[in-house]
């Protein structure tokens, strides 16, 4: 008879709820899982946590496959969402001009609802949502299953840990972190740059550039096969030419002045929960697998911060912040020292963005002001204080 309790135990749902989040991922991949937490009347903060989380993943899960899906698996992307390298598609469709625009408008989207998630996550209570980096994974090809070469560190590591990802011993076990609500204002920072990047590559919409630039090359192949590429050595389709032409098109275009406006707003945003993070993870005692430390504590990427990271890393984004706002000015290569850019007002008076005449300075005119410069300073401190690779470093730090 006592095996009866024993059997009703383990067909309840408290069995069920002995997997963690971190686990449920690795079994059924983040869009089941975001199903799961969106329907859920009540939510703990851890699982509040989660929710924001997955949905954030979730943005860079639909990019992926939009990308596997037609073919741009590489690495010559230059912007978010079209850097990270991607097994192949053995069997893409022909190009469509319009899929890069559609990348950024579905993560904008996606990104847009995972903010408001991240804003609901509290902020001053004690909790933490442990997770495992080597559970979690992309289904890249759209098939739900976890396939190789979808697991995030496969095709995130490199990004993450920079050149000891080359170095790590390959059998030392995943990162196993736990995230709390200091980390939530970071990846609130994250959602809202994302933003920002995808509204101003929607604001000079590259669809018909592109269109136009394929175009030209597929009529130009009728009179035979094109030369080597210039920089590259290869006849990949689109060459480093094509792909110069599409950028310097898009940007020759009349930009939406609604979506610039917004994304100099989510850039802002970006670095109001950027400074809201660094307060709290200033406030925290503990040091339990953290992602990003403070002075006090050590991160279970293994990665090392200097004492004072963070106090430097303020001095920069307010360099940011004063530019973005038009308190301090960029300085331009053909004026003097009192007066510059106001990066601001590219955001609030956007013109299509003619790059011979920024080069000249006819185009830069109707941004020319006199005010105070920003400086090296910050910046320089911030190299002087990290070393290596401050680039790199300034990605991890948001």
């Amino acid at each position: 008879m006592r095996l009866l309790p024993l059997l009703f135990l383990a067909a309840t749902p408290f069995a069920a709820s002995a997997e963690t989040i971190s686990q449920e991922i690795a079994r059924t991949g983040l869009a089941a899982t975001e199903t799961r937490l969106a329907a859920l009347t009540e939510r703990k903060p851890e699982d509040q946590l989660a929710l924001g989380s997955v949905q954030f993943l979730r943005a860079i899960e639909g990019s992926f496959q939009t990308r596997w899906k037609a073919g741009l698996t590489d690495r010559t992307g230059m912007l978010p969402l079209l850097r990270l390298p991607l097994t192949d598609n053995p069997n893409p469709p022909p190009f469509d001009p319009a899929t890069i625009a559609q990348i950024f408008r579905d993560a904008e989207a996606q990104l847009t609802i995972a903010q408001a998630s991240l804003a609901a996550t509290p902020s001053s209570d004690d909790f933490g949502l442990t997770v495992s980096l080597g559970d979690l994974w992309f289904d890249v090809n759209d098939n739900a299953t976890r396939d190789t070469g979808e697991n995030l560190l496969d095709i995130a590591g490199p990004a993450l840990l920079g050149w000891q990802w080359a170095e790590r011993d390959p059998a030392t076990p995943a990162p196993v972190i736990r995230f709390d609500a200091a980390d939530a204002a970071w990846l609130s920072a994250y959602a809202h740059l994302l933003t920002g990047i995808s509204q101003i590559v929607l604001a000079y919409d590259p669809t018909e550039p592109i269109s136009r630039v394929m175009g030209a090359r597929a009529t130009m192949a009728k009179w035979g096969e094109a030369p080597p590429d210039f920089f590259l050595g290869s006849r990949a389709a689109p060459d480093s030419v094509d792909t110069f032409a599409m950028i310097l098109a898009t940007l020759n275009q009349a930009p939406d002045p609604a979506l610039m406006l917004t994304a100099r707003d989510h850039l802002l945003a970006c670095i109001a929960e950027n400074r809201r993070f660094w307060t709290l993870v200033g406030m925290e005692t503990d040091n339990t697998q953290e992602w990003l430390p403070n002075d006090s504590q050590t991160s279970a990427l293994g990665l090392t911060l200097p004492p004072g990271t963070g106090v430097t890393w303020q001095g920069v984004l307010a360099d940011g912040e004063a530019i973005l706002k038009g308190e301090k000015l960029v300085p331009y290569w053909r004026i003097g020292d009192k007066g510059g850019v106001n990066v601001g007002r590219i955001f609030t008076d956007p013109r299509a963005v003619d790059v011979a005449g920024w080069f000249q300075g006819w185009a830069a005119l109707p941004y020319l002001e006199t005010g105070p410069l920003v400086t090296p300073d910050s910046w320089s401190a911030f190299e002087n204080l990290v070393g290596g690779d401050p680039m790199l470093l300034s990605i991890w730090l948001n």
